[in-house]
């Protein structure tokens, strides 16, 4: 087994995302662009959210 896919963060799609704040998937990307939620870049150029930050966000954990 590969130590670094045992280490690897779950990362979610703007829709996935959407889908847990109830909102439209353009809303979870301009949160991104505005640094509202951290967001990681696929070689590809795509959004991608880390779990573990989207369930904070969500629990009001991450709210200022």
């Amino acid at each position: 087994m590969n130590s670094r896919n045992a280490d690897a963060e779950n990362l979610l799609t703007p829709s996935e995302v959407a889908a847990l704040f109830r909102v439209d998937p353009k809303t979870v990307t301009r949160w991104a662009k505005a640094g509202k939620i951290g967001s990681i870049r696929t070689l590809g150029g795509h959004r991608r959210f880390r779990e573990a930050e989207v369930k904070a966000l969500l629990a009001g954990e991450g709210a200022d």
